[in-house]
Protein backbone atom coordinates (compact mmCIF):
# COMPACT_ATOMS: atom_id res chain seq x y z
CA UNK A 1 0.00 0.00 0.00
CA UNK A 2 1.71 3.23 -1.11
CA UNK A 3 2.16 5.77 1.62
CA UNK A 4 4.66 8.51 2.06
CA UNK A 5 6.18 9.86 5.24
CA UNK A 6 7.31 13.39 4.47
CA UNK A 7 10.31 12.98 6.74
CA UNK A 8 11.71 10.22 4.57
CA UNK A 9 12.02 12.51 1.58
CA UNK A 10 12.95 15.84 3.16
CA UNK A 11 15.83 16.65 5.47
CA UNK A 12 15.63 18.68 8.66
CA UNK A 13 11.85 18.40 8.96
CA UNK A 14 11.63 16.39 12.17
CA UNK A 15 8.85 17.88 14.28
CA UNK A 16 8.41 17.38 17.98
CA UNK A 17 5.25 15.47 18.89
CA UNK A 18 2.25 17.42 20.07
CA UNK A 19 1.97 17.76 23.80
CA UNK A 20 -1.60 16.45 23.56
CA UNK A 21 -0.63 13.21 21.91
CA UNK A 22 -1.97 10.45 24.10
CA UNK A 23 -0.09 7.59 22.51
CA UNK A 24 3.53 8.48 23.09
CA UNK A 25 4.93 5.16 24.26
CA UNK A 26 6.74 5.04 27.54
CA UNK A 27 10.15 3.55 27.89
CA UNK A 28 10.39 0.03 26.54
CA UNK A 29 11.25 -2.85 28.85
CA UNK A 30 14.25 -3.38 26.60
CA UNK A 31 15.54 0.09 27.53
CA UNK A 32 14.99 -0.21 31.26
CA UNK A 33 17.81 -1.10 33.62
CA UNK A 34 15.70 -3.39 35.80
CA UNK A 35 17.06 -6.92 35.64
CA UNK A 36 14.82 -9.39 33.83
CA UNK A 37 14.93 -11.81 36.74
CA UNK A 38 13.54 -9.16 39.06
CA UNK A 39 10.57 -8.18 36.92
CA UNK A 40 8.00 -10.85 35.99
CA UNK A 41 6.40 -8.61 33.37
CA UNK A 42 9.69 -8.16 31.55
CA UNK A 43 10.32 -11.90 31.82
CA UNK A 44 6.97 -12.54 30.17
CA UNK A 45 7.75 -10.17 27.31
CA UNK A 46 11.24 -11.55 26.83
CA UNK A 47 9.96 -15.13 26.67
CA UNK A 48 7.37 -14.19 24.07
CA UNK A 49 9.82 -12.22 21.92
CA UNK A 50 12.45 -14.95 22.17
CA UNK A 51 9.87 -17.50 21.02
CA UNK A 52 8.87 -15.22 18.16
CA UNK A 53 12.48 -14.86 17.05
CA UNK A 54 12.92 -18.64 17.07
CA UNK A 55 9.86 -18.95 14.85
CA UNK A 56 11.03 -16.22 12.48
CA UNK A 57 14.47 -17.76 12.16
CA UNK A 58 12.77 -21.08 11.39
CA UNK A 59 10.89 -19.38 8.55
CA UNK A 60 7.53 -19.25 10.36
CA UNK A 61 6.65 -15.62 9.70
CA UNK A 62 2.96 -16.31 10.34
CA UNK A 63 3.77 -16.26 14.07
CA UNK A 64 4.38 -12.52 13.87
CA UNK A 65 1.02 -12.00 12.17
CA UNK A 66 -0.58 -14.05 14.95
CA UNK A 67 0.97 -11.70 17.51
CA UNK A 68 -0.47 -8.69 15.68
CA UNK A 69 -3.87 -10.39 15.44
CA UNK A 70 -3.80 -10.97 19.20
CA UNK A 71 -3.21 -7.24 19.67
CA UNK A 72 -6.44 -6.64 17.74
CA UNK A 73 -8.41 -9.18 19.80
CA UNK A 74 -7.08 -8.37 23.25
CA UNK A 75 -6.14 -4.70 22.97
CA UNK A 76 -7.44 -4.01 26.51
CA UNK A 77 -4.84 -6.40 27.93
CA UNK A 78 -1.30 -5.42 28.87
CA UNK A 79 1.45 -5.77 26.29
CA UNK A 80 3.07 -8.69 28.13
CA UNK A 81 -0.19 -10.63 28.52
CA UNK A 82 -1.11 -10.10 24.87
CA UNK A 83 2.21 -11.60 23.77
CA UNK A 84 1.81 -14.42 26.29
CA UNK A 85 -1.65 -15.35 24.99
CA UNK A 86 -0.44 -15.23 21.38
CA UNK A 87 2.60 -17.39 22.17
CA UNK A 88 0.64 -20.09 24.01
CA UNK A 89 -2.54 -20.12 21.92
CA UNK A 90 -2.35 -18.00 18.75
CA UNK A 91 -5.89 -18.98 17.71
CA UNK A 92 -7.51 -17.67 20.92
CA UNK A 93 -10.49 -15.38 20.36
CA UNK A 94 -12.21 -15.05 23.77
CA UNK A 95 -10.55 -15.87 27.07
CA UNK A 96 -11.78 -16.04 30.66
CA UNK A 97 -10.91 -17.73 33.92
CA UNK A 98 -12.27 -21.13 34.95
CA UNK A 99 -14.92 -19.73 37.29
CA UNK A 100 -15.94 -16.97 34.87
CA UNK A 101 -16.73 -19.58 32.22
CA UNK A 102 -18.71 -21.55 34.80
CA UNK A 103 -20.82 -18.49 35.58
CA UNK A 104 -21.58 -18.20 31.87
CA UNK A 105 -22.81 -21.79 31.79
CA UNK A 106 -19.71 -23.17 30.09
CA UNK A 107 -17.13 -25.58 31.45
CA UNK A 108 -13.49 -26.15 30.61
CA UNK A 109 -13.03 -29.42 28.78
CA UNK A 110 -11.16 -32.16 30.62
CA UNK A 111 -7.44 -32.15 29.92
CA UNK A 112 -7.31 -28.60 28.53
CA UNK A 113 -4.19 -26.64 29.43
CA UNK A 114 -4.70 -23.08 30.69
CA UNK A 115 -3.10 -20.00 29.18
CA UNK A 116 -0.82 -18.45 31.76
CA UNK A 117 -0.91 -14.68 32.18
CA UNK A 118 0.05 -12.30 34.98
CA UNK A 119 -2.51 -10.64 37.23
CA UNK A 120 -1.58 -7.65 39.39
CA UNK A 121 -1.82 -7.97 43.16
CA UNK A 122 -2.97 -4.73 44.75
CA UNK A 123 -2.88 -4.06 48.47
CA UNK A 124 -3.40 -1.02 50.64
CA UNK A 125 -0.86 0.86 52.66
CA UNK A 126 -1.83 3.41 55.26
CA UNK A 127 0.05 6.65 54.92
CA UNK A 128 2.53 7.50 57.64
CA UNK A 129 1.57 10.31 59.97
CA UNK A 130 2.99 13.63 58.91
CA UNK A 131 2.90 16.39 61.52
CA UNK A 132 3.49 19.06 58.87
CA UNK A 133 0.43 18.10 56.88
CA UNK A 134 -3.19 18.40 57.94
CA UNK A 135 -5.38 15.51 56.92
CA UNK A 136 -9.10 15.14 57.15
CA UNK A 137 -10.68 12.09 58.73
CA UNK A 138 -11.73 10.99 55.24
CA UNK A 139 -8.12 11.10 53.99
CA UNK A 140 -6.98 8.83 56.80
CA UNK A 141 -9.87 6.45 56.21
CA UNK A 142 -8.77 5.65 52.67
CA UNK A 143 -5.51 3.69 52.50
CA UNK A 144 -3.55 4.25 49.31
CA UNK A 145 -3.65 1.34 46.82
CA UNK A 146 -0.23 -0.16 46.23
CA UNK A 147 0.93 -2.62 43.58
CA UNK A 148 2.40 -5.48 45.59
CA UNK A 149 3.46 -7.61 42.66
CA UNK A 150 2.12 -10.07 40.12
CA UNK A 151 0.87 -13.63 40.28
CA UNK A 152 0.43 -16.23 37.59
CA UNK A 153 -3.19 -17.02 36.74
CA UNK A 154 -4.74 -19.14 34.01
CA UNK A 155 -7.39 -18.32 31.44
CA UNK A 156 -8.98 -20.53 28.80
CA UNK A 157 -10.07 -19.83 25.25
CA UNK A 158 -13.72 -20.37 24.36
CA UNK A 159 -12.65 -23.26 22.11
CA UNK A 160 -11.40 -25.04 25.23
CA UNK A 161 -14.87 -24.94 26.79
CA UNK A 162 -18.27 -26.46 26.17
CA UNK A 163 -21.79 -25.80 27.39
CA UNK A 164 -24.37 -23.07 26.94
CA UNK A 165 -24.15 -20.83 23.90
CA UNK A 166 -22.61 -17.46 24.60
CA UNK A 167 -24.66 -14.33 24.03
CA UNK A 168 -23.77 -12.76 20.72
CA UNK A 169 -21.53 -9.76 21.07
CA UNK A 170 -22.54 -6.77 18.99
CA UNK A 171 -20.47 -6.32 15.86
CA UNK A 172 -21.70 -3.41 13.82
CA UNK A 173 -18.87 -3.56 11.29
CA UNK A 174 -18.26 -6.34 8.78
CA UNK A 175 -16.18 -4.85 6.02
CA UNK A 176 -17.75 -1.41 6.50
CA UNK A 177 -16.26 1.38 8.58
CA UNK A 178 -19.54 2.52 10.13
CA UNK A 179 -18.97 5.46 12.48
CA UNK A 180 -15.31 4.62 13.07
CA UNK A 181 -14.11 6.95 10.31
CA UNK A 182 -15.87 9.97 11.84
CA UNK A 183 -14.59 9.10 15.31
CA UNK A 184 -11.08 8.80 13.90
CA UNK A 185 -11.35 12.25 12.33
CA UNK A 186 -12.60 13.64 15.65
CA UNK A 187 -9.58 12.08 17.36
CA UNK A 188 -7.25 13.79 14.89
CA UNK A 189 -8.82 17.13 15.76
CA UNK A 190 -8.36 16.49 19.48
CA UNK A 191 -4.71 15.76 18.82
CA UNK A 192 -4.33 19.04 16.90
CA UNK A 193 -3.51 17.12 13.72
CA UNK A 194 -4.89 18.84 10.63
CA UNK A 195 -6.48 16.74 7.87
CA UNK A 196 -6.64 17.72 4.22
CA UNK A 197 -7.41 16.01 0.91
CA UNK A 198 -5.01 16.60 -1.95
CA UNK A 199 -4.47 15.07 -5.38
CA UNK A 200 -0.94 16.44 -5.39
CA UNK A 201 0.32 13.61 -3.17
CA UNK A 202 -0.41 10.93 -5.81
CA UNK A 203 0.61 8.16 -6.18
CA UNK A 204 0.82 8.09 -2.36
CA UNK A 205 -2.49 7.37 -0.62
CA UNK A 206 -1.51 9.41 2.41
CA UNK A 207 1.30 11.58 3.71
CA UNK A 208 2.24 12.50 7.27
CA UNK A 209 3.85 15.92 7.66
CA UNK A 210 4.04 16.28 11.44
CA UNK A 211 0.92 18.03 12.66
CA UNK A 212 -0.86 17.48 9.35
CA UNK A 213 -2.06 14.48 7.35
CA UNK A 214 -2.88 14.64 3.65
CA UNK A 215 -5.12 11.99 2.08
CA UNK A 216 -5.57 11.22 -1.61
CA UNK A 217 -9.25 11.80 -2.44
CA UNK A 218 -11.42 9.17 -4.09
CA UNK A 219 -10.57 6.23 -1.84
CA UNK A 220 -13.29 3.91 -0.56
CA UNK A 221 -14.37 4.53 3.06
CA UNK A 222 -12.54 1.38 4.19
CA UNK A 223 -9.34 2.25 2.33
CA UNK A 224 -9.46 5.84 3.54
CA UNK A 225 -9.90 4.71 7.15
CA UNK A 226 -6.91 2.37 6.92
CA UNK A 227 -4.86 5.14 5.30
CA UNK A 228 -5.81 7.55 8.07
CA UNK A 229 -4.77 5.05 10.74
CA UNK A 230 -1.47 4.41 8.95
CA UNK A 231 -0.63 8.11 8.82
CA UNK A 232 -1.86 8.68 12.37
CA UNK A 233 0.54 5.95 13.50
CA UNK A 234 3.37 7.94 11.89
CA UNK A 235 2.22 11.04 13.77
CA UNK A 236 2.13 9.24 17.10
CA UNK A 237 5.31 7.21 16.69
CA UNK A 238 7.68 8.79 14.23
CA UNK A 239 7.69 12.54 14.79
CA UNK A 240 9.94 12.35 17.84
CA UNK A 241 13.57 11.46 18.47
CA UNK A 242 12.60 7.80 18.02
CA UNK A 243 12.63 8.40 14.27
CA UNK A 244 16.43 8.58 14.36
CA UNK A 245 16.60 5.12 15.93
CA UNK A 246 14.69 3.32 13.18
CA UNK A 247 14.96 2.84 9.44
CA UNK A 248 12.37 3.99 6.93
CA UNK A 249 11.43 0.35 6.36
CA UNK A 250 10.79 -0.28 10.07
CA UNK A 251 8.76 2.93 10.36
CA UNK A 252 6.56 1.95 7.43
CA UNK A 253 6.03 -1.55 8.78
CA UNK A 254 5.17 -0.24 12.25
CA UNK A 255 2.57 2.12 10.78
CA UNK A 256 1.20 -0.65 8.57
CA UNK A 257 1.03 -3.02 11.55
CA UNK A 258 -0.99 -0.46 13.54
CA UNK A 259 -3.35 -0.11 10.55
CA UNK A 260 -3.61 -3.93 10.35
CA UNK A 261 -4.52 -4.24 14.04
CA UNK A 262 -7.06 -1.41 14.05
CA UNK A 263 -8.63 -2.50 10.76
CA UNK A 264 -8.98 -6.09 11.90
CA UNK A 265 -10.39 -5.02 15.27
CA UNK A 266 -13.19 -2.99 13.66
CA UNK A 267 -14.06 -5.80 11.25
CA UNK A 268 -12.28 -4.92 8.02
CA UNK A 269 -10.74 -7.62 5.83
CA UNK A 270 -7.04 -6.89 6.15
CA UNK A 271 -5.51 -9.98 4.57
CA UNK A 272 -2.17 -11.39 5.67
CA UNK A 273 1.18 -9.70 5.19
CA UNK A 274 3.36 -11.82 7.43
CA UNK A 275 6.14 -12.02 4.86
CA UNK A 276 6.41 -8.23 4.95
CA UNK A 277 6.26 -7.80 8.72
CA UNK A 278 9.22 -10.13 9.15
CA UNK A 279 11.39 -7.25 7.93
CA UNK A 280 10.91 -5.61 11.33
CA UNK A 281 13.35 -8.20 12.61
CA UNK A 282 16.87 -7.96 11.22
CA UNK A 283 18.74 -9.86 13.91
CA UNK A 284 17.96 -7.25 16.55
CA UNK A 285 15.78 -8.69 19.31
CA UNK A 286 15.64 -5.43 21.26
CA UNK A 287 14.40 -3.47 18.26
CA UNK A 288 11.76 -6.07 17.46
CA UNK A 289 10.47 -6.08 21.03
CA UNK A 290 10.41 -2.30 21.07
CA UNK A 291 8.52 -2.17 17.77
CA UNK A 292 5.91 -4.63 18.98
CA UNK A 293 5.41 -2.62 22.16
CA UNK A 294 4.86 0.74 20.46
CA UNK A 295 2.63 -0.92 17.84
CA UNK A 296 0.43 -2.40 20.57
CA UNK A 297 0.20 0.78 22.61
CA UNK A 298 -0.56 3.04 19.66
CA UNK A 299 -3.19 0.72 18.22
CA UNK A 300 -4.84 0.42 21.65
CA UNK A 301 -5.01 4.21 21.98
CA UNK A 302 -6.58 4.55 18.53
CA UNK A 303 -9.08 1.77 19.21
CA UNK A 304 -10.06 3.39 22.49
CA UNK A 305 -10.59 6.67 20.67
CA UNK A 306 -12.87 5.25 17.97
CA UNK A 307 -14.79 2.80 20.17
CA UNK A 308 -18.48 3.51 20.71
CA UNK A 309 -19.65 4.71 24.10
CA UNK A 310 -21.26 1.32 24.71
CA UNK A 311 -17.96 -0.52 24.83
CA UNK A 312 -15.46 2.23 25.62
CA UNK A 313 -15.47 1.40 29.33
CA UNK A 314 -14.51 -2.21 28.65
CA UNK A 315 -11.45 -1.06 26.73
CA UNK A 316 -10.09 1.33 29.32
CA UNK A 317 -8.52 -1.24 31.61
CA UNK A 318 -7.17 -4.73 31.38
CA UNK A 319 -9.95 -7.23 32.10
CA UNK A 320 -9.65 -9.08 35.36
CA UNK A 321 -9.09 -12.79 35.14
CA UNK A 322 -12.70 -13.40 36.01
CA UNK A 323 -13.98 -11.36 33.08
CA UNK A 324 -14.36 -12.44 29.50
CA UNK A 325 -12.38 -10.69 26.82
CA UNK A 326 -13.86 -10.91 23.37
CA UNK A 327 -12.82 -10.07 19.86
CA UNK A 328 -13.51 -6.41 19.21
Amino acid sequence: MPYADSNTATTNTTTAPHSTNEAQPSQSPYQQSTAQKDNPTQQLIKQAVDFLIQQLEAGKSETLTAYLAAMARFHAYSFGNILSIARQRPTATRVAGFHAWKELGRFVKKGEKGIQILAPMVGHRRRKDDADRNRTQEDNAKPAPVLIGFRAVYVFDVAQTEGADLPEFEHSVTGEVGEHRERLIDFLARQNIALEYSENIAPALGVSYGGKIAILPGQSPADETVTLVHELAHELLHKSDRRTKTTATVRELEAEAVAFIVGQAIGLEMGSTSSDYIQMYAGNAALLGESLEVIQRSSAVILDAIAGESNATARNAEPETGAIAEVA
